[in-house]
This record gives C-alpha cells, structure tokens and sequence, in this order.
C-alpha cells in the first residue's frame, strides 16, 4: 500500500474480475498513486488488459471493490480518458483525422451544447502534441498503424480528464510515433494527471514511477525497483531465476529507444 501521505486515485480491496465466465483477475487489493505514471506489467493473459477495462467502466466486479477519483469507474466516465491498444478502422471509413480527435471533446458536451472555440483549440493543441496537425484532413484508413495510434492518443489528451489509461500504447509502434507518444505520458503528470498503463515492455515499466506485477491476480505493487525483481519476474512469468538486470531484458527483448532519453530523464 502507499505512504500515509500518497493520495490514491485508484483503490481495490479484494477485488475479482472475470471476462465472459472466465476468472481473469483472482482476489486482488492495491493502491494506484496519484499524479503518477503506473505501469501494469505480466504475461500474456495475466489480467493487465482486464483490470484496465475495469478502470474504464467497462468491466464490472464480480466481487470485492474498485474505486478510481474516491468513486466506481462507471460514475467519473468523463475524467477518465481511455486509449486502446487496437482500433481497426476499415478500408473507406470517412472519418478524418480532426474529426476523430475530436470525439476527445464528446464526454464533456453534453446533449445540448455545442462545440466552442475552447473545445476546437483544444482539439487543435492535442494534434499539435502528437504532431499529426498535417494529418488533419487525411482519413483514418490512409494512416500507417503509427499514424493512427498518434491520433487515438491525441483524442485521449483532448478529452479533459483526471486519469488517462493505456493500453499497451508503444507496442509494434515505429520509433518516432513511439517517443512522440512516449512524451506525451511523461508529461501527463505535469498537470496534475494520472497515468495507467499496460506493458509487456520491462524498460518501460522501469521508466515508470510505480508498478503493478500481475500473473492472474496484482502479485505486487510498489516503485519498479522494489516490484521488479528476480524473485517476483520469476514467480509472475515461471522462468528459471533472473540474475541481474541484463539477462531480464534478454528475456524481454524489445526494439524501442531509451526512455530516459525520451522523457528527460524520468523514471
């Protein structure tokens, strides 16, 4: 659990997730810092993808309890931006890159209000964050897998919002969409917001400032010094024992770029 003096934006007690009539998350209680990066790392089919939906609202507790901003994911929908891993868009779709970044805006109108130009100016921030404003016009279906994950993200930023949930954001990404969306989580922070994501990436869960293990259930929870060790990769992935830094990342070998580079020097 966090220090008596680390707010809490995400609190579980006992809790227990199934997807379908399958067990995805067995009986878990953790803390998730405030205003801090977490990353939720483990295994194909540890949980990560579920536990992050349920931080969305999209997924309802079998049992126990999760509360994200001191209430149930379902009642803060419009604080809680929420970026997928894969949107497929098919061949055609007439939906320009504005357009979609714009949707960001959507949880905040209302039924009634329209658009103002502190919601388009904010739309137009966000391409420019995730440097896609030559993009504006294109439709979604002519962008590269990088492109489109840069548009998604910046509709996420667009959104006003208290948390921004991840899931796997840099995976099969090329380097410059990967450090331009790696920036932008770094930054997050920085006004106040906290970030959740989902990794099979051992670096950037260590570029991360706090660090939720899972293998079915959250194995354990803390900064990524304490929580990454030999003894608990070992029990989460069932691999013989990892001696030092060197051989896990041999184990989880990764083609990115130094994300202390990236964000200058965080983590």
């Amino acid at each position: 659990m966090l220090g008596n003096s680390a707010p809490a934006v995400v609190t579980a007690e006992d809790l227990v997730l199934h997807r379908d009539t399958h067990l995805a998350v067995d009986s878990s209680s953790f803390q998730i810092p405030a205003g801090a990066i977490t990353a939720i790392i483990g295994p194909n089919g540890s949980g990560k993808s579920t536990l992050l939906h349920a931080l969305a609202g999209l997924i309802t507790p079998s049992s126990g309890s999760l509360h994200i901003l001191n209430g149930p994911p379902t009642t803060h929908g419009s604080r809680v931006s929420y970026v997928l891993q894969h949107t497929n868009v098919p061949v055609g779709t007439p939906i320009t890159v504005r357009e979609t970044v714009g949707m960001g805006r959507y949880p905040g109108l209302g039924l009634l209000r329209r658009r103002t130009v502190a919601d388009r100016q904010r739309v137009a921030e966000a391409m420019e964050l995730l440097d896609i404003t030559d993009l504006s016009r294109r439709h979604l279906s002519e962008l590269s897998g990088g492109q489109r994950q840069r548009v998604f993200v910046a509709q996420g930023v667009a959104q006003d919002h208290d948390v921004l949930l991840l899931d796997e954001p840099l995976t099969g990404l090329d380097l410059r969409s990967a450090k331009t969306i790696d920036r932008i989580i770094h930054s997050e922070p920085e006004h106040g917001c906290s970030v959740v994501l989902t990794t099979h990436d051992l670096e950037e869960a260590r570029a991360a400032d706090y660090v939720l293990l899972m293998s079915g259930r959250v194995q354990a929870a803390g900064p990524p010094a304490h929580v990454l060790t030999s003894r608990n990769l070992t029990l989460a992935y069932g691999l013989g024992a990892l001696h030092d830094r060197d051989e896990a990342a041999l184990l989880f070998p990764t083609e990115h770029y130094d994300h202390n580079e990236s964000s200058g020097g965080r983590g």
